[in-house]
């Protein structure tokens, strides 16, 4: 059987939805930018197809348009939704078309732009319509809100897993710590490819804050007031994002250098109000078959849709925070949801480059009660 082999793998900064510098960059503009620069390390004429995860983007195949852009006209492309995981799928996608021989070199990632994402209108009567109507990722629960995810994922895992407005705060202000000193420490060079915007060339991650505090976390009001206890800000929840992310997937028989490989995968379903807890098995099923143990991975990203999913994760797990979210995530760098699976998976591989290899998870929760994770193995140096 073919190995996935990682041959590139690239991502935009991530951009503040509505107000930050990619507010007027287009989602069909990120994707044809992430997919043009890993194509230009390819062979065009062995690309098979692209394969880009996308979300509440109208209904296109953002992939094919990209592949034209870029001047793959013979390539085809596939859109592809797991809600927060659609990233992720699409490499899990591509990975198994090259481990089952159809498919030898693929595009694979996700493109997310909140800031120019249409509206949708959904009808309910003769002459009634819902305007603007968003899809739900489940059906509608007062224990489980379709369209309130600070109750469904980010309050729910923090009160099964028994966790204080104090340790999401802390949590929150350690992604912002850790993605500042990331940035800092040129982490990312490697991995980033700057965008040319109407407000300037823009290639560094802007929702990090250099200026938090836990004092100021603290001061944040919670999101819903009157429900006791409730312990959710939006200090300690992801914002709203935009951003894409692109691998090139390839056949190890091609003979590719390799950034890295695709072990194994998994996605999980569990019920809609424990969606935050579904990394949890998502991480064990994909583990267990790669036919490693937690212990002898030496990264973890756990997706901070709300800081709840990864402190419930290390709890759930008994894993070692130092290894988990290094170099910050959602509530730091930003959750540009359908790029968010693929960003991880490009941070990782690099990440574990700089430190001489080994194995490493990528995992996120996803609307209406799904997980998914990916074990990737860089080489030794």
């Amino acid at each position: 059987m073919p190995e996935a082999v990682i041959v590139s793998a690239l991502r935009t900064p991530i951009g503040t939805a509505r107000k930050g510098t990619l507010r007027d960059t287009t989602a069909f503009d990120l994707a044809h930018h992430v997919v043009a620069a890993v194509a230009d390390e390819l062979d065009a004429d062995r690309i098979d197809d692209v394969i880009l995860g996308e979300g509440r983007y109208g209904g296109g195949v953002l992939a094919r348009h990209a592949a034209v852009t870029a001047g793959l006209t013979a390539v085809p492309g596939v859109a592809q939704n797991r809600h927060c995981a659609a990233g992720m799928a699409a490499v899990q996608t591509a990975a198994a078309g090259i481990r089952a021989g159809m498919d030898e070199l693929v595009i694979a990632g996700g493109v997310n732009s909140d800031s120019t994402a249409p509206r949708a209108r959904f009808k309910v009567g003769p002459d009634e319509w819902i305007d603007p109507w968003v899809s739900p990722s489940h059906p509608d629960r007062p224990d489980a809100p379709a369209m309130d995810m600070s109750i469904t994922v980010g309050w729910n895992t923090a009160v099964r897993a028994g966790l204080t407005r104090d340790d999401l705060d802390r949590w929150a202000l350690r992604s912002h710590r850790n993605a500042i000193a990331a940035i800092d420490g040129g982490l990312f060079k490697n991995e980033i490819i700057a965008v040319d915007t109407p407000h300037g060339l823009f290639d560094t991650d802007e929702s990090p804050r250099r200026d938090t505090s836990l004092e100021r976390l603290a001061s944040l009001k919670v999101l819903h007031p009157e429900i006791d206890g409730f312990s959710i800000t939006a200090g300690n929840a992801s914002g709203a994002n935009d951003g894409a992310a692109a691998l090139a997937i390839a056949s190890d028989r091609l003979g590719l250098p390799a950034l890295g490989y695709i072990r194994a995968w998994a996605s999980v379903g569990v019920d809609p109000a424990v969606t935050g807890l579904a990394p949890i098995e998502a991480i064990t099923k994909a583990a267990a078959r790669a036919g490693i143990s937690l212990g002898s991975v030496r990264l973890i990203e756990i997706n901070e849709a709300f800081a709840s999913v990864p402190l419930a994760a290390i709890r759930a797990l008994d894993l070692d925070p130092e290894i988990v979210n290094y170099s910050g995530s959602g509530c730091s760098l930003g959750h540009p949801v359908a790029a968010t699976g693929a960003r991880m998976i490009v941070t990782m591989v690099h990440e574990l480059r700089r430190r001489g290899g080994g194995f490493g998870i990528a995992a996120l929760c996803a609307g209406g009660g799904m997980g998914s994770a990916t074990v990737i193995e860089v080489p030794s140096a």
